[in-house]
């Protein structure tokens, strides 16, 4: 049997010494690595085709009198310009007539934020259903209060 002998660190006394040296060897390879993949990606991510974009200002829609302004309020009653909607049915049967106008008005959607999704979502399913082609949401711009 061959006995296997371990070398330590050992001072002349025979102490035990800890190695205190990082390799940092890998740490610079690493960087290395890092350095060459951004030299070679940033310019391909900055170039660009020369295009002169147009500058405009985001304006707020205006209200054209035939545009039909359908309103969602927090208890789910639709209204219709604001006349009150008594049933889907009758929803269905004011979309389809404005679906065959020509031009067909834009219909445009106000919901309070305290309303369920379920009720919004079921104003769009019978304006698709009814073939409407314009569908927009009124919002307030950033920083406005409720419109009472």
């Amino acid at each position: 049997m061959s006995s296997a002998t371990v070398e330590l660190n050992t001072t002349e006394e025979g102490e035990e010494r800890a190695l205190s040296d990082i390799n940092t060897t890998p740490l610079v390879d690493v960087m290395l690595v890092l350095l060459i993949v951004f030299m070679i990606t940033v310019p391909v991510i900055t170039h660009t085709v020369p295009v002169d974009l147009p500058e405009v200002s985001n304006e707020a829609t205006k209200t054209k009198p035939e545009n039909i302004n359908i309103s969602v309020n927090k208890e789910g009653q639709v209204f219709w310009n604001q006349i009150l909607v008594k049933d889907n049915d009758e929803l269905l049967q004011r979309l389809g007539e404005i679906a065959v106008m020509q031009p067909q008005p834009e219909v445009h959607i106000r919901a309070d934020r305290e309303t369920r999704y379920e009720n919004v979502g079921r104003v769009i399913v019978d304006a698709q259903r009814k073939g409407i082609m314009k569908v927009g949401f009124i919002t307030l711009p950033a920083g406005q209060g409720p419109v009472q």
